[in-house]
């Protein structure tokens, strides 16, 4: 069976980090349990500089960021892309969609209103978190998971 092909946005990895339990923490774990999770070069390179910044060092240490962002490199699927793309108002926004053609994916997991407003980008569904918690399981085990 074919896995759902999922984009994280930073904003969402970000609530996750910060606050585990919140509706953006719960749908991360769901979609690291049951999805494969893309990453691209400017994807994962935002995450790291985000992740770098003073602004969290009262909430989570230094290592333990260095350890959340080893691990989701680790188990997501490294993605080149080729494709450019130049729809958003923020033209940083545009690597998600960017990853989301050459990727193949399936849903773009986001809090971003300008992003959200693009649902459907070509054949893939822009999320919230609280959407995604709302999904069947059925989602991310069907044979046609271009369909979720």
């Amino acid at each position: 069976m074919l896995r759902t092909r999922v984009i994280l946005d930073t904003n969402v990895l970000i609530s996750r980090m910060l606050i585990p339990r919140s509706t953006a923490g719960r749908a991360v774990s769901r979609m690291l349990h049951n999805a494969q999770i893309l990453v691209s070069e400017a994807t994962l390179g935002e995450l790291a500089e985000t992740l770098n910044r003073d602004k969290f060092d009262p909430y989570v240490s230094m290592t333990d960021r260095q350890e959340l962002f080893n691990q989701f490199a680790r188990v997501a699927e490294w993605v080149p892309v080729t494709t450019a793309v130049r729809l958003c108002r923020d033209p940083k926004d545009d690597r998600f969609l960017e990853l989301a053609v050459d990727g193949q994916a399936h849903m773009i997991v986001t809090g971003d209103k300008d992003l959200l407003a693009l649902s459907p980008f070509r054949a893939v569904r822009l999320l919230t978190p609280g959407e995604v918690l709302k999904l069947p399981q059925s989602t991310f085990t069907e044979q046609d998971s271009r369909a979720p």
